[in-house]
C-alpha cells in the first residue's frame, strides 16, 4: 500500500549498458542516493534463447524514504531484479514468469520532488536506452507532465495513510474476526468518515 510505479522494458541492443550506469551514478551521486552496480556489460554471446543466465546487468539505486529502483537486466536485456526473481522463481518456465520482468517502487515517502526526479530519469534511460518500456505512475505524473495532478495525488495518498493510521489505532480487532475481515470493517469505517466529512 502506498503511491508506486511500475515499470518494465527491454535494454536497446545499440546502446551502452557502462554509459546507462554512468549516467544514473552521476544522478545518485548528486541527490546523495545509494546505489549499487552489478556487471557493467552484457555477454558477447547473448544466450541462444530467451532464457537468461542467473546474473543481473545494470544498476540500482535507493533515494531516502523510497524503495529501491532497480534499473537491472538480465542477459536477455529485459528488466528484471534480483527481488523479483527470488521472488517468482527462474527465468523460465514458471507459471509466474511474467512477473519476473514487472518492477514495482514505492516512492510515497520520498516526496512529490523525489517522485518527480524519478520520472525524469525514466523518461530520459527510455529515449536512450530502453525499449518496449512501459511505465505506470500512481502518480499520474509520468502521464500527464503535470505537477499540480501529482501533488494532489500524493496528498490524497497521504491522507488515505493517516486515516487508516489513525483507524488501526481507534479499531481493534475483534476475537472472532480474521485479516481480511478487520481490514474490510477499517475501510467502511474511513468511507462512511470521508462521506460525513464531504
Amino acid at each position: 500500500m502506498g503511491l508506486s510505479i511500475h515499470y518494465s522494458g527491454r535494454f536497446r541492443e545499440d546502446a551502452s549498458l557502462s554509459r546507462m550506469i554512468q549516467d544514473v551514478k552521476d544522478v545518485a551521486k548528486v541527490n546523495g542516493w545509494k546505489y549499487l552496480i552489478f556487471e557493467d556489460s552484457f555477454p558477447e554471446d547473448p544466450p541462444a534463447s530467451d532464457v537468461p543466465d542467473d546474473r543481473f546487468y545494470g544498476i540500482a539505486f535507493t533515494p531516502d524514504q523510497c524503495e529501491t529502483i532497480f534499473l537491472s537486466f538480465l542477459s536477455n536485456r529485459r528488466m528484471s531484479s534480483p527481488v523479483s526473481l527470488e521472488a517468482f522463481g527462474p527465468a523460465s518456465g514458471h507459471p509466474d514468469e511474467k512477473f519476473i520482468y514487472m518492477l514495482s517502487a514505492k516512492t510515497q515517502f520520498a516526496g512529490v520532488e523525489t517522485h518527480r526526479l524519478i520520472i525524469h530519469l525514466f523518461r530520459y534511460l527510455e529515449k536512450k536506452y530502453f525499449e518496449d518500456f512501459e511505465m505506470l505512475d500512481e502518480g499520474s505524473y509520468w502521464e500527464t507532465g503535470d505537477e499540480k495532478v501529482l501533488a494532489d495525488t500524493f496528498k490524497r495518498y497521504n491522507e488515505l495513510m493517516d486515516q487508516f493510521s489513525g483507524a488501526l489505532d481507534y479499531i481493534d480487532q475483534e476475537e472472532a474476526e480474521d485479516a481480511d475481515g478487520y481490514i474490510e470493517r477499517i475501510v467502511r469505517w474511513i468511507h462512511r468518515r470521508r462521506r460525513r466529512n464531504n
